[in-house]
């Protein structure tokens, strides 16, 4: 298995944005320290209340700046929100300045809102994110010239003046649970994943598929799959919970309108599990409606958060029931306090990547 530093990099009460970031390094150091294999982070846009991370190259840059082993990027991008020659470029650069640790995820995006201001239509934003993901394995692929006709885009006549360091292209990753991009996922190399939201016992059906067809487009070894939730560890179950259970309550408030009124909020709610209805996904609707309730998530086994020997023994067997090879683990979360943040780090890489180091659920 393999594991990742995941952030959305959540505002936190008292701190500001610079303050955030410096926490933010402290976080990735101790984790490059320990063992972990990725830090990836999340871009999102017009929400001070929710993430400060709009800039994941800068991320990328800034991270490798003060790491030596992790691999980095951003998981991912919203591809439609960026113009694809400079996206080629910036990643391409920031794969040499990190001295070719750079892995980058290409996103739809599901918030309106985040595109309204850019003025971006919302609409296509699947097709423009496949789009891009075809053409910016051409650029690299191709010695860094720019030679593509695709439906939404026309590039000739010009070259990177830096081509990407690793070669034929840093790895990319699209996480999705949507069938018809898994198959492009096979199809193309790329890794894949998802969130907590839906069901694990869901899981193989989807990505079995994506696993078989994999191996027919005849790319090396086994793609990775990935699982993200909000994790804490500590040396008990009973202090990892007293300590990180309220808090991760709260982890995934941003999802919602911001509002102190309870019934918006609720309204919040009901709208997004509406839309996950739609998409055919009742338990994802389900656990939307729930997500701000710790029980629940607890009971449910949606968060992650215990003793290293029990951690490490539930990622284990969620492994295999939800058909992923690589976790994303979420740290920071809620309103946690540094000294446990970082404890929880530690104890993560030191006693439970060790235990599921060698664990490979198929």
């Amino acid at each position: 298995m393999r594991f990742a530093h995941f952030a959305h990099v959540w505002g936190k009460l008292g701190m500001t944005p610079q303050q955030r970031y410096e926490q933010l390094w402290r976080e990735l150091g101790l984790a490059d320290e320990c063992g972990f294999d990725y830090g990836f982070c999340v871009e999102h846009h017009f929400r001070p209340d929710e993430s400060w991370m709009s800039a994941p190259t800068m991320y990328a840059v800034a991270a490798g700046a003060r790491t030596k082993r992790l691999r980095l990027g951003a998981m991912g991008y919203i591809a439609a929100l960026h113009e694809p020659l400079r996206l080629a470029e910036e990643i391409a650069i920031a794969d040499q300045m990190t001295g070719g640790r750079l892995e980058f995820g290409l996103v739809p995006g599901i918030w309106a809102s985040y595109f309204e201001p850019f003025g971006v239509e919302f609409g296509n934003r699947r097709e423009v994110t496949l789009e891009t993901a075809r053409f910016l394995t051409t650029a690299y692929t191709n010695g860094g010239k720019i030679d593509f006709d695709g439906t939404l885009m026309h590039h000739h006549g010009f070259a990177l003046a830096v081509n990407a360091l690793q070669q034929p292209h840093p790895p990319m990753w699209m996480e999705t649970r949507d069938p018809a991009t898994l198959a492009f996922c096979a199809e193309m190399g790329f890794h894949t994943g998802y969130f907590f939201l839906f069901r694990r016992d869901e899981a193989y059906q989807r990505y079995a598929p994506y696993l078989e067809a994999w191996k027919a487009h005849g790319h090396a070894g086994v793609p990775n799959i990935a699982y993200s939730t909000v994790v804490y560890v500590d040396e008990t179950d009973e202090k990892a919970l007293r300590i990180a259970k309220h808090h991760a309550g709260a982890a995934y408030r941003g999802f919602f309108d911001p509002t102190d009124d309870p019934a918006e909020l609720r309204r919040s709610q009901e709208e997004s599990a509406a839309y996950f209805h739609t998409r055919g996904e009742p338990g994802a609707a389900e656990i939307i409606l729930n997500m701000l309730d710790p029980d629940y998530l607890v009971e449910n086994e949606l968060v992650l958060i215990g003793s290293p020997e029990t951690v490490a023994r539930k990622l284990e067997r969620w492994a295999a029931e939800g058909t992923f090879n690589t976790f994303f683990g979420e740290f920071n979360f809620g309103q946690l306090g540094e000294d446990d943040l970082l404890r929880s780090i530690r104890l993560f890489g030191t006693e439970v990547i060790p235990r599921l180091r060698g664990y490979e659920p198929f």
